[in-house]
C-alpha cells in the first residue's frame, strides 16, 4: 500500500484556520458568559450536595471532562447520561442538586424530557446552551451562550469550536468555583495523590536538598585554597558562605574557583569574602519545587545552585542543584 504525502503547505494553512476560528470563538464568547458563569457558580456553591451534570453524544464526552475537572478542584460533582437518566439512573439525584445541561442543539430530546423531572426535585437548571432560540433555552434558569458562527473543520459542521467553548466554559466555572472556595495548592495535592502528577505535587524541596552536612560550609575569612579542599571533599558545585548563625553571606561556585584560578589569584591569600557572590538568590524550604526550578533557569544567566533556607528566608538549611530536580524525572 502506498503512503499519501500530505502538501505541506495546504496542510498547514488548515492547522492554523482551525486554531484561529477556535482563538476567535473563545474570544467571542468570553463578554456574553462571564457574568452568568458567577451567577451559576454562585448557585452551585450555595448548595450543600454535589452537581449533576448532563448531555448526550460529543456534548456528553465534554459533560464527562467538567465533571473530572471540578470533582478534582474541589466541588463534588456527576456525569449523567441523558438517555440513561430515564432508565434508573435518576436515582443519583438529591432534591435541590444543580443540573448544568450541555447541547449545542438546544433540542436534544432526552434533555428535554428531563426537564419536568427535575423540576419537581427543585433542581436548579444551568445550561450550556449553543442555540438560544432553541426550547431548551426558554425552560433553564441560567442559560450560559455557547453558541459560535461557525465550526472549526474544513467543511463547517463537525463539533470544533462548540465543543472547545463548550469545554472553556466549564474551565471557566471550575475556577470561579476554585477561587471562592479557596482551594489551595496542597487540596489539589490530596486529590492528586497517584501518578506521576501525584508524586511531583507531594515531592517538595526538602525531600531532594543536599543538607548542610553534605555541602562545603566556609566563612568569609577562609582562604580560597581551604575552600577549594572542602568543595573537593563535599563536591556539591558550590561552598556557601555562611555567618556563625548559618546566615548566608555568600557563596561560591566552581565556576568562580575556575575563573580565580584562571587570572591567577593567589589561593593562599585571598579570601572567601573577595571571591564570593554576596546577598546570593535564595529560596526557602516551603517554596514549590517549581518555583526553584523557575527561580534557576528563568533569568538572564542560568544558575545550578540554589541555597536553601528556613521559612525566616535567612536561615541556611542546605543546598539544592539543578541535578537534584532532574533526577527527580518530573521536569
Amino acid at each position: 500500500m502506498s503512503q499519501i504525502k500530505l502538501d505541506l503547505k495546504k496542510m498547514s494553512e488548515i492547522v492554523s484556520a482551525v486554531l484561529t476560528d477556535e482563538a476567535n470563538a473563545l474570544l467571542t464568547a468570553r463578554s456574553r458568559v462571564r457574568k452568568k458563569v458567577v451567577e451559576a457558580a454562585e448557585i452551585i456553591i450555595n448548595h450543600p450536595g454535589k452537581v449533576v451534570i448532563c448531555g448526550l453524544g460529543k456534548s456528553g464526552l465534554i459533560g464527562q471532562k467538567i465533571v473530572a475537572t471540578l470533582c478534582s478542584t474541589g466541588t463534588q460533582a456527576v456525569f449523567l447520561h441523558a438517555a440513561e437518566a430515564l432508565h434508573g439512573d435518576l436515582g443519583i439525584y438529591h432534591p435541590g442538586d444543580p443540573t448544568i445541561l450541555i447541547s449545542k442543539s438546544g433540542g436534544t430530546e432526552e434533555l428535554l424530557r428531563l426537564i419536568p423531572i427535575l423540576k419537581e426535585s427543585n433542581s436548579p437548571l444551568i445550561g450550556i446552551i449553543g442555540n438560544l432560540t432553541a426550547p431548551l433555552s426558554r425552560k433553564l434558569d441560567i442559560v450560559l451562550d455557547a453558541t459560535v458562527s461557525k465550526e472549526a473543520d474544513p467543511l463547517g459542521i463537525v463539533p470544533t469550536s462548540s465543543t472547545t467553548v463548550t469545554m472553556a466554559i466549564g474551565d471557566a466555572l471550575a475556577s470561579v468555583l476554585m477561587t471562592a472556595r479557596e482551594f489551595k495548592h496542597e487540596d489539589f495535592v490530596r486529590y492528586h495523590p497517584g501518578g506521576e502528577l501525584g508524586k511531583k505535587l507531594r515531592l517538595e524541596i526538602e525531600d531532594i536538598i543536599q543538607p548542610l552536612q553534605n555541602v562545603a560550609v566556609v566563612t568569609p575569612t577562609h582562604n580560597v585554597r581551604e575552600v577549594v579542599i572542602l568543595m573537593t571533599d563535599k563536591p556539591q558545585g558550590a561552598a556557601l558562605v555562611l555567618s556563625k548563625t548559618k546566615e548566608i553571606e555568600g557563596i561560591i561556585t566552581e565556576g568562580d574557583i575556575r575563573r580565580c584560578l584562571a587570572t591567577n589569584g593567589d589561593i593562599d591569600r585571598m579570601k572567601a569574602k573577595e571571591l564570593m557572590s554576596e546577598d546570593p538568590v535564595s529560596i526557602p524550604v516551603q517554596a514549590p519545587i517549581q518555583d526553584a526550578l523557575t527561580l534557576m533557569e528563568d533569568r538572564t544567566s542560568q544558575i545550578t545552585v540554589l541555597p536553601i533556607t528556613k521559612k525566616d528566608g535567612k536561615t541556611c538549611i542546605g543546598l539544592l542543584r539543578l541535578h537534584d530536580i532532574y533526577q527527580t524525572r518530573l521536569f
